[in-house]
């Protein structure tokens, strides 16, 4: 399934065919470029930058590599192949043909999934903006960039879907999804996490290993959907989520790599003093990041999981690998419980625990990234070990929303929490720190002063080609 490039809107899904909807997105086009112009990457107009576009939704050879000059990047809509003949996999509808218009009865939750997860896309572009003035080198500001342009290309994949699908009022919440922006005091993101501030590079590695996660277990889950068109665009969006979570990890196990051997020359656990970010820190920001990604999951009893999942349109991670009826009408777990100050667990309906199975799948995930940072660490002789904290830790939805709790699980006095939160969560202090650290290097193969080298460069190219030309 080749994309044509000739068109306007590139896209897979057979636009010329339908001019109604072409239309559409035509007058939709503009608003989003204005959108990108704006709040995108801040002054990039003249750079020229190797990114990878996708030229076909086939897993060989789907991707096209070269420097493209940022304000001509092509946005389009591509969805995955359609399987012959696919089945609803799970709840009420279980086995019967999959959707390929929206069931008039579930119209309103479907375009609420949509939505929910289209907000997130622009929300990542918003709150990384700045972030090429203070880049730690080309490779990672041309990483920066290629995250963007397929973050914008997700707003995309969602609009589409509303514009096709939901008639006007489609076309007013993708108009919406344009009018809230990350951190808007009046007009904020739907999702907390994605109005934060992500104005240094810790935090940008820190994004897309941990939110950029938590967009894989999102897609997974609407990829199983029995709305096709839904399940092809998530199914597509995970080929590039990849990408994202990728530059997450390297970023943090190079920042790691680099303090190990600043602690090693120097024989001490406190770095900052030779340019290096100090381990504690990176801790602070792993508890921060990973605790706000965990509220992304919602509570841990949920009526409207539950009606997502019976009504055939949101699924669970894998959920052809899961050895049960599909269905759950019957079925139950042991979910987590705040009572007299203790944490305990209680039996739940499987089917309400929906959002409390995806968000044990995240946690599983996250940590064998944590697992292979520290083997790094070992590497080095060093007897310091990061952990990602207890789930009851930091959290402000669901059932721990209303205790606080150190890292390790023990629930706290609200006078405890205040004496030792900066232990555990960044302070003023130590943003500051680490945005002291963000000098720009743009020479080619050089890094800065707190990240190592990457251990190869991109499709195979040396670590210093000139990834990004200013010119």
């Amino acid at each position: 399934m080749k994309i044509n490039y000739n068109d306007l809107i590139p896209n897979n899904v057979g636009l010329s065919d339908d001019r109604r909807l072409l239309r559409a997105l035509e007058r939709w086009q503009p608003a989003y470029l204005n959108w990108w112009n704006e709040l995108g990457p801040i002054d990039t107009e003249t750079f020229q930058v190797y990114l990878r576009t996708a030229i076909s939704v086939e897993s060989n050879g789907w991707a096209n590599y070269g420097h493209v000059h940022m304000p001509d990047y092509r946005w389009g809509i591509f969805l995955s192949p359609p399987e012959p003949n696919r089945k609803i996999g799970f709840g009420y509808h279980k086995g019967e043909e999959a959707w390929s218009e929206v069931p008039g009865e579930y119209r309103t939750e479907l375009r609420r999934l949509i939505v929910t997860q289209g907000d997130t896309e622009p929300a990542s572009v918003e709150q990384q903006r700045h972030l090429g003035k203070t880049c730690p080198s080309l490779y990672d500001l041309r990483n920066l960039f290629q995250v963007n342009v397929e973050e914008g290309r997700h707003l995309w994949a969602m609009v589409y879907l509303l514009h096709a699908h939901f008639g006007r009022d489609g076309r007013e919440e993708a108009d919406e999804m344009l009018d809230r922006h990350a951190g808007d005091p009046d007009k904020p993101r739907i999702l907390e996490a994605f109005n934060e501030t992500t104005d240094d590079w810790l935090s940008f590695f820190m994004f897309t290993y941990f939110q950029d996660r938590d967009g894989k277990f999102q897609l997974a889950a609407l990829s199983e959907s029995g709305f096709d068109p839904l399940s092809r665009t998530c199914r597509f969006m995970l080929t590039e989520e990849a990408h994202h979570m990728f530059v997450g990890e390297t970023g943090i196990m190079r920042i790691i790599q680099r303090t190990c051997e600043l602690m090693q020359k120097h024989d001490s656990d406190d770095v900052r003093p030779f340019g290096g970010i100090d381990l504690l820190t990176i801790q602070k920001w792993i508890n921060f990041h990973y605790s706000i990604c965990l509220d992304l999951f919602g509570s841990e009893k949920s009526t409207n999981a539950a009606n997502y999942y019976s009504m055939g349109l949101k699924g669970r991670y894998q959920e052809a690998k899961i050895n049960d009826d599909h269905i759950l009408t019957n079925s139950q777990t042991l979910v987590p419980k705040v009572e007299d100050n203790k944490i305990s667990t209680e039996e739940s309906a499987l089917l309400t625990a929906i959002n409390y199975k995806l968000r044990e799948d995240y946690a599983k995930d996250s940590q064998r990234g944590i697992s292979r940072f520290n083997k790094i660490i070992r590497n080095y002789a060093i007897n310091t070990e990061l952990k990602l904290p207890d789930a009851a830790f930091n959290r402000n939805i669901g059932v721990f929303k209303d205790i606080n709790c150190s890292p390790d699980g023990t629930i706290l006095s609200q006078s405890e929490w205040q004496e030792h939160r900066h232990e555990w969560l960044p302070s003023e202090d130590d943003y500051a720190f680490v945005r002291s650290l963000m000098v720009p290097v743009i020479e080619p193969g050089k890094m800065a002063s707190w990240i190592a080298p990457p251990k190869r460069g991109i499709h195979g190219l040396d670590i210093d080609y000139e990834y990004v030309m200013f010119h």
